[in-house]
Formats: C-alpha cells, sequence, structure tokens
C-alpha cells in the first residue's frame, strides 16, 4: 500500500511532509491578561517560535484571545497562533474562527463517547469553513473512559484513541491535521507514538505529528529527558513539529527545541569526538561549546540507546567552554551527574525522586516555578517515588498518572495533595502545602 503522508498548514506555516521540522512553545501567562500575553508572544517570536499556543479556558477567553491576535498582528507579528482547548466543544468552535490551529483533545468533548464524536464532527466543519488546522491531542492519563475501559491507560490505549478521531478525520475528508500522544514517562510516550506510526502506515493515511515529552520538569532533568524522548523519535522519522515543555520561562524551550528541529533537519552535529565500547558500556568524548550543548547533544547521542536497551551504562570525558570562552573538565562527578540524569530520563535507573511539573499555562492561579522548586528542595533525599506538581486542577490529575504523589493548584492560593489519582487532603494553603506533602510521603515510607 502507498503511504499518503500529509502536510498540514497552520497559517503560513507547513507541517508534516517535506517541510522542516517547526518549533513551538506556549505562553504561561493569563490569557485574561492581554498586555502580558502580548509581550510574552512578541519574546517567544524574537527567540524563534514558529507557532505559539494559548490556553483558552472557556467562553468568556474569546474576545481576549481575539484582542490578543489582532494586536499581534497590528504589531506585525504574523506568527500562527494556536488555541488550546480542553472540554469545550463550544469554546473549540469559536476559537477555530479567531487562530489558525485549534489543539483539542475530542474524547473529553463529552463523557458519553457518541456525543464526543457528535460534537467533533461539527468542530471539523468549522475547521474547514475557517481553514484552520486541527491537532488531536491525547496525553497520557487523560484519555477517556471509553478507550481506557477498552485497552487500560497504556500506549496501545493512546494510539487506539487517536486513531479512532483520525478516522473520522479521513470519513470527513478533512485532512488539515496534527496528532500527538505525550506523556511524561519517555518509555511509555515512545512507544505510543511508534505504535501510532505503524497504525498510519497500515492504514494508508500517515498524519503530520507533534513530538514532546509532557511535563519533563526543568534545569538538566528537563532538558534531558525531553531530548531522550524526542530524539528518539526524530531519529525513527517520526516527528513533523516539536515543542519542549519546561517548568520555566517558555522562552527558554525554544533554543532546545531550535536545536532538536537544526539536528535532526541535518543543520547541527554533535559535538562528540569519540565512543569507546566496552560490552554494553560506552565511554564518550565531547569537545562541547557550552555545557547545555553538551548536555543536548550527549541526551541525543546515547537516549535512544539506552531507552531500546542497545546500551546499559555511558560515562563521559573531554571538554566543555564555559561563558568566558575556557575549556571545562568533564570531570568523574560531572560524568556521574549525568550518567545518572540520563539513566533515570530513559527509565533505566533511578537516583533521585522522579518528578512530573506540567509548564504552566494561562490555567495556573500559582506561582508553579517557585512552588516545585520549593518541593524538589525539600525531597531531593527521597528514592523510588515519583511526585507530581502541576498547575491547575483542570487536567492536573489526569495528567500526572505516573505520579505516587501529586501537588496540584486549585487557584485561591490553596492546593490539593493526591496519593496516586486520590485527593487526600484538600484547600491546603499553599504556605503549608510543601510541608503536608513532605509529612504524608515520610509516614508513608515509615
Amino acid at each position: 500500500m502507498t503511504n499518503k503522508r500529509i502536510t498540514a498548514h497552520a497559517g503560513s506555516v507547513r507541517i508534516g511532509g517535506d517541510a522542516p521540522i517547526v518549533v513551538q512553545t506556549m505562553c504561561n501567562t493569563h490569557t485574561y491578561d492581554i498586555e502580558e500575553t502580548v509581550a510574552q508572544c512578541i519574546r517567544m517570536r524574537d527567540a524563534g517560535a514558529e507557532l505559539i499556543r494559548i490556553t483558552v479556558p472557556g467562553l468568556q477567553e474569546i474576545p481576549h484571545l481575539t484582542e490578543i491576535r489582532d494586536r499581534l498582528r497590528a504589531a506585525g507579528v504574523g506568527t500562527p497562533l494556536v488555541a488550546d482547548i480542553h472540554f469545550s466543544s463550544e469554546t473549540a468552535l469559536a476559537a477555530a474562527r479567531i487562530v489558525e490551529k485549534v489543539r483539542i483533545n475530542p474524547g473529553n468533548f463529552h463523557k458519553d463517547h457518541q456525543k464526543a464524536r457528535e460534537q467533533f464532527g461539527r468542530f471539523l466543519d468549522v475547521c474547514r469553513e475557517c481553514g484552520t488546522a486541527v491537532r488531536v491531542g491525547l496525553n497520557h492519563g487523560s484519555l477517556g473512559e471509553y478507550i481506557t475501559g477498552l485497552y487500560g491507560n497504556t500506549p496501545l490505549a493512546m494510539a487506539k484513541a487517536a486513531m479512532e478521531w483520525l478516522e473520522m478525520c479521513i470519513e470527513a475528508d478533512f485532512f488539515n491535521v496534527v496528532v500527538s500522544l505525550k506523556a511524561s514517562n519517555t518509555l511509555v510516550m515512545v512507544e505510543a507514538y511508534r505504535l501510532l506510526e505503524k497504525m498510519m502506515e497500515e492504514r494508508g493515511f500517515v498524519f503530520p505529528v507533534h513530538v514532546g515529552v509532557t511535563e519533563a520538569g526543568n534545569g538538566d532533568s528537563g532538558r534531558i529527558k525531553s531530548c531522550v524522548g524526542i530524539s528518539t523519535l526524530l531519529s525513527d522519522g517520526i516527528g513533523d513539529t516539536v515543542r519542549v515543555s519546561l517548568t520555566e520561562d517558555p522562552v527558554r524551550e525554544i533554543p532546545v527545541a531550535r536545536y532538536l528541529s537544526d539536528r535532526y533537519g541535518h543543520k547541527l552535529f554533535s559535538s562528540l569526538s569519540s565512543v569507546t565500547l566496552e560490552g554494553r558500556s560506552a565511554v564518550a568524548t565531547y569537545a562541547a561549546p557550552s555545557r547545555e550543548r553538551l548536555i543536548l547533544d550527549l541526551s541525543c547521542d546515547f537516549g535512544k540507546r539506552l531507552l531500546d536497551r542497545e546500551l546499559d551504562s555511558v560515562s563521559f570525558r573531554g571538554t566543555y567552554l564555559d561563558d568566558a570562552g575556557s575549556p571545562v573538565p568533564i570531570d568523574n562527578a560531572l560524568s556521574e551527574y549525568l550518567s545518572d540524569e540520563l539513566l533515570q530520563a530513559c527509565r533505566r535507573r533511578f537516583y533521585r525522586p522522579e518528578y512530573i511539573a506540567c509548564p504552566g499555562c494561562g490555567r495556573t492561579m500559582y506561582n508553579l516555578q517557585e512552588a516545585f522548586e520549593a518541593v524538589k528542595a525539600r525531597t531531593s533525599h527521597l528514592k523510588d517515588v515519583v511526585i507530581a506538581v502541576m498547575g491547575c486542577i483542570v487536567n492536573g490529575p489526569g495528567e500526572m498518572a505516573d505520579a505516587d504523589w501529586g501537588y496540584v493548584g486549585e487557584g485561591n492560593r490553596r492546593v490539593t495533595i493526591y496519593k496516586g489519582k486520590e485527593p487526600v487532603l484538600r484547600h491546603v494553603p499553599e504556605t503549608e502545602a510543601v510541608d503536608r506533602l513532605v509529612e504524608l510521603i515520610e509516614a508513608e515510607n515509615r
């Protein structure tokens, strides 16, 4: 069977086919704060973002979204905008008339699966009328009851769910579609995308794919985890647009995504100078132009091989350049740290807690970055535990499917603490929430 490889269009940006890998990011401002959102979009455009996503929690935000678009266009910013919609099909219908692309999870349009299908059909009709692109975006842990009842909360369920909605698009002769299957667990994420790619090929229609590791966290670990998952897929030829989700200023995501786009678009090469194999272990030598570049290079060079169990361990030698351009040796301590982080990102060995942290968006009602740092500082001594720090109550509990414990913002300076998927403390003041979380984890360990 000849596969039809589809190209989607979000405004002037092509996604898929022979187009370059598109770099995108997402605002973490409140959409009703028009001034701040416009300012952040301009900073994102200047940093190289080719698509910018904005959360639209409900119909009340539609006028704000319109004003943001109009101000950006008046300022000469033509970067296509993506509306991020959860649950409300009416909001999705309204947003499709305003922006170039809408991200939805159709299974969340209604608890009744047949009604969700009907609302998705209405949505496609509006997108066809307006020339709006669609991202069918499913995340691990936020699948509908219909699909998890059949296949569990698994990579197979993710791929099967996506194919059902893509099948509706094919039947409706609507192909301006991108698809994503994100997870914070790199193994789950990679397996889901590989299954989906195989299913699309067998069906004969290969839609463009948006790849990313959701809730990757921040700092070195967030970058390593993101690069492991994304580079594994890009090296398989899976992925047409990337978003690196860091719990930081979203502008800082863009250089990492650009690195991945350039590397797998064959515009950038690794600073790896040699590799020595000793059985299933590797010793890698680098001459990197910066510390961050070292981290990105080694994550892409060895992430897939560790994730796919071609190697069991890797250590690092060589140098990187500091901010003054002076070479800094990769000593044993740094090598061990980088190896530990890489093995943890590949789910091969855990030397510290595994953190799941969303990047924040307009639904976040507290200082997510500050809270995440506080949680990490108080729990770094723990092992064999997965802790999630999520921005909102809307989709946080579902997105943290792998977590043993969750810290989820409610708004109004209150937090809900979860054990697994069950809330165990509600309405905890922010000033007390980290203490309560640590007490619960330590009591459980005892």
